[in-house]
C-alpha cells in the first residue's frame, strides 16, 4: 500500500532529515517509526502526505507515485492524527468530525451522519458529545475526536504523530488498546510515528527503528527485542529487552501443564483419596463441560468427611488469563494475586496452568525460534519445568 523507493530528504543548508529509505508497508498492516528526537521518523511519516516533499527516490501509495498527484486531493485521502489533535475551537465535535468529508463535497446531512457514526464507534454518543465544543471535552476525548476526523472520509492511509503522547499513562493506555480494536475492525494501512520503544512495541505489527536518517531495522516486535540487528537497536530498545519481550509473546496450549482435576459434582472422600494418592495439595474444579468453577485445597476435602461435594468447598479462581493472551498479562496476574500459576482459559473452558517455569520456557521458545528462523513448537533445550 505504501512503497518508499530510496527516499531521501535533504534540507537547503545541508541537514540530511532521511537518507535512501526503502521500505513497504502492506495493505491494513499498521507500521510503528520510532527513534530520538531528531532521527527523521516524523518527516518520513509527512512526505507521505507531501506537507514535506522528498528531494529524491519516490513513494507510491497503492502503486502510484504521490508526485504526480495533487497535494490538496492527495491529503483529502489520508488521514493524519497529531499530538494536540488540532479541532477547530469555533466548532462543535460533530461538525468538527465531519470536516474532510465536508471539504469532499458530501451532503451536509450524510456528512453529519458519518461523522456521528465515527463518534460512536470511538467511544463518544453523539448525542451527549456531539453539540460540545473542543473545551468541555478531556484530552483523552479530543484525542478520540481526532481520531474519527482522521476515519471520516474512510482513507485507505493513516498517518499518526505521537497521537497518544499529550496524555497521562492511564489514558494512553486506554486509548492505544481502543485504537487497537478499531484497527482490527477498520483495517487501514497506519504510519504511527512514536518515541516511545514500548508504545511501538505494543501498537505495531512490525516496527521501523530510526538512526540518524537511517532504519537500523525493520521486522516484528518480537524479533527487534529478540534479535537486536545493530548495537545501536539493542541500546535503544534498553537492556530490559526481556521484560518487553513479555508483551509481545503469547499464551499458546503448548506452554501449560496439566493439574490434578476434581468435578463440580464429585463426591468430596473420592476426590480427597485421589488427590491424597497422587500427593497432591490443590486441583482445578471443573463442570461436566469443561468450565472451569475454581480451585480446592486437598486438606479442605480431607476435612470435609464423608459428605458434601468438590462443589461446596470450591474457592474462586482470581489468577487467569486468555489462551493467546501476551505472557506479561499472565505475569502481571501471578504478582497481583500473589499467584504460583494462573488458569488458562479458551472462552470459559480450562485448558492448563501456565507457571513460571512455564513462562520462561514460553520466552526462551519465542526468542530461539526468532533466532533461528523456526516454528516455537521445533525449538528444543532442556526445560527448567522439566528438571
Amino acid at each position: 500500500m505504501i512503497r518508499f523507493e530510496q527516499v531521501g530528504k535533504v534540507y537547503p543548508d545541508g541537514t540530511t532529515a532521511v537518507d535512501g529509505l526503502s521500505f513497504e508497508v502492506a495493505e491494513g498492516e499498521l507500521v510503528t517509526l520510532v527513534g530520538p528526537s531528531g532521527c527523521g521518523k516524523t518527516t518520513t511519516m509527512m512526505m507521505v502526505n507531501r506537507l514535506i516533499e522528498p528531494t529524491s527516490g519516490r513513494i507510491l501509495v497503492d502503486g502510484k507515485d504521490i508526485a504526480s498527484v495533487d497535494p490538496v486531493k492527495l491529503r483529502r485521502g489520508i488521514g493524519y492524527v497529531i499530538q494536540q489533535v488540532g479541532l477547530f475551537p469555533h466548532r462543535t465535535i460533530l461538525d468538527n468530525t465531519a470536516t474532510v468529508p465536508a471539504l469532499l463535497g458530501w451532503r451536509k446531512a450524510k456528512a453529519r451522519a458519518r461523522a456521528a457514526e465515527l463518534l460512536d464507534l470511538v467511544g463518544l454518543d453523539p448525542k451527549t458529545y456531539g453539540s460540545r465544543y473542543p473545551s468541555q471535552l478531556s484530552g483523552g476525548q479530543r484525542q478520540r475526536v481526532g481520531v474519527a476526523r482522521a476515519l471520516a472520509a474512510d482513507p485507505p492511509v493513516l498517518l499518526m504523530d505521537e497521537p497518544f503522547g499529550a496524555v497521562d499513562p492511564v489514558v494512553r493506555e486506554r486509548l492505544q488498546n481502543e485504537f487497537l480494536n478499531l484497527q482490527a475492525t477498520v483495517r487501514k494501512t497506519v504510519l504511527l510515528v512514536t518515541h516511545d520503544i514500548e508504545e511501538a512495541v505494543r501498537m505495531g505489527d512490525r516496527i521501523a527503528v530510526y538512526g540518524q536518517g537511517r532504519i537500523e531495522q525493520f521486522d516484528t516486535p518480537a524479533a527487534v527485542l529478540g534479535a537486536p540487528a545493530t548495537p545501536y537497536v539493542a541500546q535503544f530498545i534498553g537492556a530490559d529487552r526481556g521484560l518487553k519481550r513479555l508483551s509481545v509473546t503469547t499464551i499458546e496450549p503448548d506452554d501449560l501443564e496439566q493439574p490434578p482435576v476434581a468435578r463440580l459434582d464429585e463426591p468430596a472422600p473420592d476426590a480427597a483419596a485421589r488427590l491424597r494418592a497422587d500427593d497432591a495439595r490443590w486441583a482445578v474444579v471443573l463442570g461436566a463441560d469443561g468450565d472451569l468453577h475454581g480451585w480446592v485445597a486437598a486438606e479442605a476435602l480431607a476435612l470435609a468427611g464423608q459428605e458434601g461435594t468438590v462443589g461446596d468447598l470450591a474457592r474462586r479462581m482470581e489468577a487467569w488469563v486468555p489462551v493467546g493472551a501476551p505472557l506479561k498479562h499472565a505475569f502481571s496476574e501471578m504478582l497481583q494475586h500473589a499467584a504460583g500459576w494462573v488458569a488458562v482459559l479458551d472462552g470459559t473452558r480450562f485448558l492448563g496452568v501456565l507457571t513460571p517455569a512455564k513462562l520462561h520456557e514460553a520466552l526462551r521458545r519465542s526468542v530461539d525460534a526468532d533466532a533461528q528462523g523456526v516454528a516455537r513448537d521445533e525449538v528444543e533445550f532442556d526445560s527448567v519445568a522439566d528438571a
